[in-house]
């Protein structure tokens, strides 16, 4: 396994080549690149439907006494999933440690693909009662599932094909991608809101879009079948049957635990500056919907940004020094900018707000995600890695729209997401120290 201590650890020098390979490799690097993440548009361009047409999807599946009553219930079936990912990431994670990387991501593909049909084609609850919520349940109990692999095994699989001293830049496209599908949901959202009538679209208009994701599944799955193995998968001599696989995640349960901690700011950041921002722009600031799509975009655009460029940063100077800086810029700056937003709400304040929360988030997971896959052993990298994101999004990402709502109710403090997003800020800092100049440290050379 690979040192982490510091950026020399993980980037090796490039081996001498002829002039003329560069421009044949170029190509295959970028098809790579796009057939693998193809998946990830997918898996992200759904979740944010889900959470940007939380108040529609509530009114058509979850009826209740109040509005509060009805989001609630949606944000709990929207987290739900998210209690399925540790188990997809040890099943799933361990076959594709097993048969490859190619095989397995085209079979989540094809588990997130039924989940995302369900969503889109349920009737509603006047229609079939409670199978409506029941089925639109199992539908993110499916995308959970994939899920909890989806995102680990891009991610290995770009740093197995990534080249000597760029692994951070390579990784950072896996959630470079998740930021196209946010851009293109929200533009589309934008688009519809004008197109359409509110009442058309409260009343089933809200399911063009999802209707559209269904059809863009079949072009998905035609570019992630031509995928290759990497070559540091079919160099490997032995690989591990799921009882190893159990075994020797258990003997580093450390190292995963650590790798979850590192996790937590990553997915509870990104799920309130994208998923739940429209919410909160709307029922919160009290902003139109067309207002708070823009936001949304904007943070989109932005991350899309920082990502690659925070990544390729974490290649020259080393993972924790980007790590540590954002981590506690977040503990510091989340509650405070966001009350600020409160006493000024605005367009503009919230552009200002959430750009910054943007930088924070690319910067902070352009550098660990790639850091992630650099500590787990190689063996069982994919089910390593999944398993750790999947227990960090579970527990806090996954929530963050459901507490966000809750605290906001319970405390009356329209900032008080600010303290939830400010504790994973806290976290993750002290994970970091912990991977990187503490005992989690030790124990990962120690099983290298």
């Amino acid at each position: 396994m690979t040192s982490t201590s510091t950026a020399t650890a993980s980037i090796a020098a490039p081996a001498p080549a002829p002039a003329a390979a560069a421009p044949a490799r170029a190509p295959s690097k970028l098809g790579a690149v796009i057939r693998v993440t193809s998946g990830n548009f997918i898996e992200m361009y759904d979740f944010f439907l889900f959470g940007f047409y939380a108040q529609q999807i509530a009114n058509a599946f979850f009826p209740a006494s109040s509005e509060y009553a009805a989001l609630m219930m949606t944000f709990a079936t929207f987290g739900a999933g998210f209690f399925m990912r540790p188990l997809g990431a040890i099943v799933l994670g361990s076959y594709i440690d097993r048969i490859g990387r190619r095989k397995g991501l085209v079979l989540t593909l094809g588990i997130m693909a039924s989940g995302t049909a369900l969503i889109a084609f349920v009737p509603g609850y006047a229609s079939i009662g409670l199978m409506a919520p029941l089925l639109v349940l199992i539908g993110r109990l499916l995308q959970g599932f994939s899920a909890g692999v989806e995102l680990g095994g891009v991610s290995v699989y770009l740093s197995e094909m990534a080249t000597p001293g760029n692994k951070g830049y390579y990784v950072s496209w896996q959630s470079a991608s998740q930021q196209v599908a946010v851009i293109f949901s929200a533009a589309l959202g934008y688009g519809l809101n004008h197109a359409m009538p509110k009442e058309l679209i409260a009343d089933w208009g809200w399911r063009i879009p999802f209707f559209i994701g269904c059809s863009i599944i079949p072009v998905v799955f035609y570019i992630r079948r031509s995928l290759q193995e990497t070559e540091a998968y079919l160099t490997r001599k032995t690989h591990p049957t799921f009882r190893q696989m159990l075994r020797t995640i258990g003997v580093n349960w450390q190292l995963v635990t650590a790798g979850a901690m590192l996790i937590v700011l990553t997915t509870v950041a990104f799920y309130m500056i994208t998923v739940y921002t429209p919410t909160f722009g709307k029922s919160v600031l009290k902003l139109s919907t067309e207002e708070s799509l823009l936001v949304t975009l904007c943070v989109g655009i932005s991350n899309f940004i920082w990502l690659p460029v925070m990544g390729a940063l974490s290649d020259r100077i080393g993972r924790w020094p980007v790590m540590a800086t954002c981590a506690a810029l977040t503990a510091l700056t989340a509650y405070p900018a966001l009350s600020w937003l409160i006493a000024h709400p605005s367009f503009g304040h919230m552009v200002l707000v959430e750009l910054w929360l943007s930088f924070l988030y690319g910067s902070y997971n352009g550098a660990t995600i790639v850091a992630l896959t650099e500590i787990i052993p190689q063996q069982v990298r994919t089910a390593g890695f999944s398993l750790a994101y999947s227990l960090a999004t579970a527990l806090f990402g996954g929530l963050t729209p459901l507490l966000s709502t809750w605290l906001i109710e319970v405390s009356g403090d329209k900032a008080a997401p600010g303290y939830w997003l400010a504790g994973a800020g806290a976290i993750s800092l002290a994970a970091t120290f912990l991977v990187y100049r503490g005992v989690v440290r030790e124990r990962c050379v120690a099983v290298a």
